[in-house]
């Protein structure tokens, strides 16, 4: 029973985010789903409240951030869903700057709503929690991108377990499996490495991820 908390999701438009989305709100709590502005969101029920986010851009995040407090008035978790696998392709081949839109999400955008949130976090003494994934630790052919940003999101949250614990704030980074969303269709049609081998029949349903 999650009656009584408050919790915001980034990506929530669809996959993990918009199930995580309908998981919280059938147990009682008010959720503030992020949606990418342009992106059509899955059906979300109609209890949660939608806000235009961007978590690359410090105005979005801000308001955001702001509207939970006028509405809310209270923060108890923030869900650092959103992310991107993009560019896939050998690192050889990659322009460097290519790989700046994975790491603004990624790792950029996750400590960008860290600290926007940690005011209302800290009174509530809440949570992070980061979707995180095991190429965060397991070089994966083609996806410099992804796993360096992972990485990156990885050493983040140990960072703010070590410097947010003393105020209150817990933070988690949650591993995911291959998981049946858009992204794992992205990863198939690249045919590097040995998850864009996995027949999509035998992907994780988004509903496992998302009740964990």
């Amino acid at each position: 029973d999650l009656s009584g908390r408050t919790i915001l999701v980034t990506g929530a438009g669809k996959g993990i985010g918009a199930e995580l989305v309908r998981i919280l709100v059938a147990k009682g709590a008010r959720v503030h789903a992020g949606i990418y502005p342009g992106d059509v969101a899955e059906a979300l029920p109609e209890a949660a409240s939608l806000l235009a986010l961007d978590v690359t851009r410090q105005a979005d995040v801000e308001a955001a951030i702001a509207r939970i407090g006028a509405e809310s008035g209270r923060l108890d978790v923030l869900v650092n869903n959103a992310g991107i696998i993009t560019p896939i392709g050998p690192l050889a081949e990659l322009p460097s700057d290519a790989l700046a839109p994975a790491f603004a999400v990624n790792v950029i955008g996750v400590h960008r709503m860290a600290v926007a949130a940690l005011p209302l976090l800290r009174a509530s003494g809440g949570t992070i929690l980061n979707a995180g994934t095991g190429a965060a630790t397991t070089a994966m052919e083609g996806w410099t991108a992804y796993c360096s940003t992972k990485a990156g999101m990885h050493m983040l949250t140990r960072m703010m377990a070590l410097e947010l614990a003393p105020l209150g704030v817990r933070s988690y980074f949650l591993g995911i499996p291959p998981t049946d969303t858009a992204m794992q269709g992205s990863i198939r049609a690249s045919g590097l490495n040995p998850i864009s081998q996995i027949p999509q029949a035998s992907l994780v349903p988004p509903a496992v991820p998302a009740s964990c």
